[in-house]
This record gives structure tokens, C-alpha cells and sequence, in this order.
């Protein structure tokens, strides 16, 4: 882990040698996703409601969706990129240094102008807080940040997989932003509003559900009794990266440079 935050500072103060940009491009960051949220809130001030659930349920949903993945896409982003250091070669050089492939391309690319977009999901989270009536207690708390952390998880699961798609098509694949891009917007969402074989995806196969709507009824005391499962919910993350972890080692076996 020292490597991993000798890394994160290295990328921090080269990001930094341009501050104008840094803050501008952190700036753009922040408002993008009101677009987006804006959108949200017009739906629900024209319908009120949507299949039981009221705006700030769903506001809550979205904010912690939206943390995890820009807490991802900052610290994750070298798998994102990883095309890049395959179809140049570079990987190759991370084949003979003596530390771990998945913790040197995790440490290869960070983008903290994301830090925009997570100062825009904090805001909807503490607006969203301050108007439910949710009675905290420990438990929730620890549930609240387990959808945060273990949703970070996932997306950058996600961006293994993707990466290690690259091992034999050398360029990234568009389709995977359907589970990135597409997973992120879906999951801002209650699970319930969608097509059952959507839910059953996205809990047993992407447990997107299991770090949004799952434990976000626990949060507002939506369940029938089982809280405790629910609150365990999150850590379906942690199952999922795992396998992410094998498929890329796998693909680090089969690996066979470029030629260059």
C-alpha cells in the first residue's frame, strides 16, 4: 500500500503543475451531473411519485450511486485507460517489476478533477438526509457507508473486466460502458421500477442492487423484518471483485505483448 499512495501522490502533484486546468476541469465536473439531477427533479415535480417512492428516496439512491462511481472513476481509472498500455506496449514493463500488475495499473492513472463530481453527489446526499425522516442509528450509518465503499468496488470490478478484455482486442470496448456509463444510471434508481429480469441481473449478476436498492430500503425502514440481511447487502461488492481479480490474472497468463 506504501507503493499504491507513493503513486497516488506522484499523479497528485503532476495533476497540480497546471492549476488553472486542474480547477477548471474540476469545476466542469461539479456541474455536469446536475444536468442529469435536474432531469430527476422535474420528473418527480410533475408526477410526485415513482412507484411509491418520493423524491428524496430516490435523491438518496442517486447520491450514493453517483460517490461510488466518481470515487471509482478517480481511483480506478487505469484499468479504464488500460488500452493504452497495451496497444503502446507499456505493459510489458510492468511484467518485470516486482510487485503485482492489478496494484501497478490501479496506480498507473488518477483523475481527482472526479473530486468535482463527488462534491455534487455529497450535496444531494446531505440534502436528501436533512429532508427524510430516517431515525439514524450505528447500524445504518455503517450500511450508508458500505453502499459507498462496496459500490466502488463494483465499478472498478467492472473496469477490471473491461480492461482485461484488452489482453486480445489490444482497444477498449465500447460495450462495456454499457454496464459502466449504463449501470452507474440504472442503479440511480429503485430496482423495482424496472423489468424483473433487469432486477435479477443487476443483483445476482452486477449486485448493483445489492449496494443501492437493497439496503437503501433498510435505510428507510422499508423491510419486512431481516434488516440484518439487508444491511450485509453491500458486501456482495466485495464477492463480486474477487472473481474480477482471477479473470484478470487469467488474462495476465495469456498475455503475448504486442510484437513491438
Amino acid at each position: 500500500m506504501s507503493l499504491y499512495f507513493k503513486y497516488l501522490s506522484i499523479h497528485f502533484k503532476s495533476q497540480l503543475q497546471y492549476r488553472t486546468s486542474f480547477w477548471l476541469l474540476t469545476f466542469g465536473q461539479f456541474f455536469i451531473p446536475f444536468t442529469v439531477f435536474a432531469g430527476l427533479y422535474f420528473m418527480f415535480k410533475q408526477f410526485g411519485q415513482l412507484r411509491g417512492w418520493t423524491f428524496f428516496e430516490v435523491a438518496l439512491c442517486f447520491a450514493v450511486v453517483g460517490m461510488a462511481f466518481s470515487l471509482a472513476e478517480c481511483f480506478s481509472r487505469g484499468f479504464d485507460m488500460f488500452s493504452s498500455l497495451v496497444g503502446g506496449g507499456d505493459f510489458d514493463r510492468l511484467l518485470v517489476r516486482p510487485r503485482s500488475t492489478a496494484l501497478q495499473v490501479l496506480g498507473s492513472k488518477f483523475e481527482f478533477t472526479r473530486f468535482g463530481r463527488l462534491f455534487q453527489s455529497s450535496i444531494v446526499l446531505g440534502w436528501a438526509l436533512l429532508n427524510l425522516p430516517v431515525v439514524w442509528t450505528v447500524p445504518k450509518v455503517i450500511t450508508l457507508v458500505l453502499m459507498i465503499v462496496c459500490g466502488v468496488l463494483i465499478f472498478t470490478g467492472i473496469f477490471m473486466l473491461a480492461a482485461t478484455l484488452c489482453f486480445w482486442t489490444i482497444q477498449g470496448l465500447e460495450v462495456a460502458n454499457i454496464l459502466t456509463d449504463g449501470g452507474r444510471e440504472m442503479a440511480k434508481y429503485p430496482l423495482n421500477i424496472y423489468e424483473k429480469w433487469v432486477t435479477l441481473f443487476f443483483t445476482f449478476i452486477i449486485p448493483f442492487g445489492c449496494v443501492s436498492y437493497l439496503p437503501l430500503m433498510y435505510l428507510l425502514d422499508k423491510t419486512q423484518g431481516g434488516g440484518v440481511w439487508y444491511m450485509l447487502m453491500p458486501l456482495a461488492g466485495v464477492l463480486f471483485i474477487l472473481p474480477c481479480l482471477l479473470v484478470w490474472n487469467f488474462g495476465v497468463r495469456h498475455y503475448r505483448s504486442t510484437g513491438s
